[in-house]
């Protein structure tokens, strides 16, 4: 195996390539579709926690992989949240928010990565992820196979929603003045 493409980076790569699959999946019709799209969106964020986990333990991070990972995590969780929207499930404004806050801070780390300086994920980024993960599974299966405890789906997103502007409330009150100045 070359250097360049490394089993972490092999599960990001699947990653990414499940995004059309679960697109297809969650806007066709057939039965069961919430259970596939629910293994599919599972599948992918396991390869998540694994890539991670591989790269470090066997010391295979690449540059390429570096940047790839955090983009097919943002486009997985956008790729479900706009196609949850064209079903009804989730409002347009939630997705817009946490759409929005994803570019944002990427944008926000890439000014900041051109000047020297490196913004680590911070607690509640990871929390929002976590959140935004499970929300999303609850929201997946849906209210046929939930039943009641659907509700949660909901509190979910209410949840991401303000893990989501906090978190880069904070990324800019702890980074935004370094970052502006160019000064760490």
């Amino acid at each position: 195996m070359s250097k360049k493409m490394n089993a972490p980076l092999m599960l990001t790569c699947l990653r990414i390539a499940a995004i059309p699959l679960l697109v297809i999946v969650l806007l066709s019709n057939f039965r069961g579709k919430e259970l596939v799209s629910f293994a599919i969106f599972f599948i992918a964020t396991l390869t998540d926690m694994l890539d991670g986990f591989w790269a470090r333990r066997k010391r295979q991070t690449t540059v390429l992989g570096q940047l790839l990972d955090p983009t097919a995590d943002k486009l997985l969780i956008a790729s479900a949240l706009i196609c949850l929207v064209e079903m009804g499930t989730v409002p347009a404004w939630m997705a817009v928010i946490i759409i929005g806050r994803e570019m944002a801070v990427s944008g926000f780390r890439a000014m900041a990565s051109s000047k020297g300086i490196t913004i680590p994920a911070s607690l509640l980024g990871k929390i929002k992820m976590i959140l935004e993960t499970f929300t999303i599974y609850l929201l997946l299966l849906g209210e046929k196979i939930l039943g009641p405890i659907f509700i949660l789906s909901r509190v979910g997103l209410w949840l991401v929603i303000l893990v989501a502007v906090v978190s880069a409330a904070e990324y800019s009150l702890k980074f935004g003045r370094a970052v502006v100045s160019g000064r760490t």
